[in-house]
């Protein structure tokens, strides 16, 4: 049998959808659709920065291996922060931009990145990337939020190591959002109780809806409200419209709304990804300011939806310690980086290593601060 054939491709549109998705294990956010969507609504494009460079491996003439991967000249919508470098970079009259980057844009869910059905493809799409990251010239490689299986290759083959933290809620089996509730402390269950009330008192009524249930006129309701919220908090630009639009249309048994009226009209909304297995809090938006909707929508409708359902996993998406008090613990997610320059390589990997170290104390700490009932030792 021949060696996989190599391929650059700028369009996913010109990969065929089922050969994709037969290699993304049925994760609707590493989807042909999911990318199609943010290619066709204009979200991941060279005018915001993305340039699509789909790495793929072809054995006569079928699919057997992918990796998303784009040509970056910024670092918006990734999650995984490097102005820093980027600005260090700068003031030594070097180009950091452009780079690659392996990712799934605007959506920091750990996953597989390198699309294969095997160990030794998984191998051979990395080390094309990494080859193709130094025969275009590029400053350097990141490939972000690796599962297990892709970090081990990613280690395997020299790159540097990076940690985050996030915030994960688990379901053992709960009967109900009190049952949740009983196995948190006494000052934890009392504010989440509280914050409930405050919305239930100001009128608001809250509607979850699957993709299946929810409307053009829901989508287009829920796009509002993000950018709404977006525009005031000035935020880079993101997802749009369009794309949620095809995103609902694309993926709606993948899709659940959160929707909160107030006196008969929408006020507020968030958007969450799920598969059997989790939920996955990504957006959200608001016109009215209420004490406690932000939680409401976001989390403790989310949190009924998973124990309602099932659901064993509830990520709340990046960032956010206010969680922690919410029945949240800390996860850590990993990213793997390849710098060219070989100083600003070795200061770099120097800098990780110091932040591995606070990111294990950081976790530590927060593990201390658990908001559940502390067990009485044995």
């Amino acid at each position: 049998m021949h060696p996989p054939n190599l391929k650059i491709i700028d369009d996913i549109a010109h990969i065929p959808a089922a050969e994709w998705d037969a290699l993304t294990g049925g994760d609707p956010m590493l989807s042909h659709a999911f990318f199609l969507a943010l290619q066709e609504s204009g979200c991941a494009m060279p005018l915001y920065g993305w340039k699509s460079q789909f790495l793929t491996l072809w054995q006569d003439a079928k699919l057997v291996g992918a990796m998303p991967l784009y040509l970056k000249m910024n670092s918006f919508g990734e999650h995984v922060f490097d102005f820093a470098w980027a600005n260090a970079y700068q003031q030594h009259g070097l180009r950091y931009y452009p780079k690659l980057l392996c990712a799934v844009p605007f959506t920091p869910v750990t996953g597989a990145r390198f699309l294969a059905t095997t160990h030794e493809m998984r191998r051979l799409l990395l080390t094309h990337a990494l080859q193709y990251a130094k025969d275009i010239g590029v400053s350097s490689l990141h490939c972000l939020f690796l599962n297990e299986n892709d970090l081990t290759e990613a280690q395997a083959q020299g790159m540097m190591l990076r940690q985050d933290v996030q915030f994960h809620w688990q379901n053992p089996g709960y009967r109900d959002f009190d049952a949740y509730l009983a196995t948190l402390s006494r000052d934890k269950r009392k504010r989440i109780q509280q914050e409930r009330r405050k919305v239930q008192e100001a009128g608001i009524e809250l509607q979850c809806l699957s993709g299946e249930e929810a409307t053009p006129e829901h989508w287009a309701f829920f796009a509002s409200c993000y950018l709404h919220t977006a525009q005031l908090y000035n935020s880079p630009h993101q997802l749009n419209a369009d794309f949620f639009q095809r995103l609902g249309k694309a993926l709606p048994k993948n899709t659940l709304l959160v929707i909160a009226s107030r006196e008969g009209r929408p006020i507020a909304s968030a958007l969450n990804y799920k598969t059997d297995q989790a939920l996955y809090g990504r957006s959200w938006g608001t016109f009215e300011f209420h004490s406690g909707l932000h939680f409401e929508v976001c989390y403790y409708q989310a949190i009924e939806y998973c124990i309602t359902h099932g659901i064993k996993t509830f990520e709340g998406g990046a960032g956010g310690e206010h969680k922690l008090s919410r029945g949240f613990l800390p996860v850590t997610t990993r990213s793997a980086h390849w710098l060219a320059h070989p100083q600003f390589s070795k200061a770099v990997e120097n800098y990780l290593q110091q932040e591995a170290s606070a990111i294990t104390e950081y976790v530590d700490e927060l593990n201390e601060r658990s908001p559940f009932k502390q067990t009485a030792p044995n």
